[in-house]
């Protein structure tokens, strides 16, 4: 197995651009791997010492790559110096993108386990997020988010009718859907708080009840201002990482 994977930074790190530093082909390479789904999330690599005799390349070279990778949630560094391909999704919150994008952003299959989805009436919370009647219809979906076959997340949307008019109208992406129907999300205000895991949530995380979790409610609008989704995500705490870019 490590073998493999030295054998698959090789190819990636001969293909490089010449004249980058090496610490940067290495980085590079090891994360074009990762984004190639060569590298499950979890998965080992090889020592420090093994990557820099297998690729001719000092120990400073390939720490330093691996630093850059950890600090950007590629790698997670464990005792003994052993890298592992990072497990924890890590999600900006400066740009509106799906679930489906972030996770291929960090080299993971992104999937979901549909629990429910049906047209029905909004609930008042929905009614006013997506500033309806109560005589309105919305498509309600219910389902648990998954990161290569694992769960992380459990979603509750909903979208009113005339711009998803059926349940059958959504597969594994809702924003792929919307997008088919010209109706793709342009912005979104968005909350976050943390909460404890109810024992329905801890039943489809894989949690213990009580164990911390993130919680967010979205509300997404079209580019003429119209509220398309409301969204409440209910993310596995200790796997989902939200980063924040600030600027004076």
């Amino acid at each position: 197995m490590a073998t493999d994977i030295i054998d698959l930074v090789r190819r990636e790190f001969a293909a490089g651009a010449p004249g980058m530093p090496l610490y940067k082909q290495l980085k590079t390479a090891i994360e074009t791997a990762i984004r190639n789904h060569a590298f499950k999330s979890g998965s080992a690599l090889p020592g420090e010492r093994s990557l820099a005799e297998a690729l001719s390349l000092s120990r400073v070279t390939v720490r330093k790559a691996l630093a850059m990778l950890e600090e950007e949630g590629m790698l997670s560094r464990r005792q003994g110096a052993r890298s592992e391909i990072g497990s924890r999704v890590e999600k900006s919150l400066s740009t509106l993108t799906s679930f489906s994008e972030d996770l291929r952003a960090r080299g993971m299959e992104p999937g979901c386990i549909w629990l429910s989805k049906q047209l029905t009436r909004p609930s008042p919370a929905e009614m006013m997020a997506l500033g309806i009647s109560a005589n309105a219809q919305v498509l309600r979906m219910r389902r648990v988010r998954t990161a290569d076959g694992a769960p992380i997340a459990v979603e509750h949307a909903a979208v009113p009718v005339r711009f998803l008019p059926s349940p059958s109208s959504v597969g594994d992406s809702l924003y792929e859907a919307l997008a088919q129907r010209g109706f793709l999300p342009r912005r979104a205000v968005q909350r976050m708080r943390a909460r404890a895991a109810s024992p329905e949530d801890a039943q489809h995380l894989r949690c213990e009840p009580g164990a911390p979790i993130l919680t967010t409610e979205r509300r997404c609008f079209l580019a003429d201002g119209e509220i398309v989704e409301y969204c409440e995500t209910r993310y596995k705490g200790e796997v989902y990482d939200f980063v924040f870019e600030l600027q004076r």
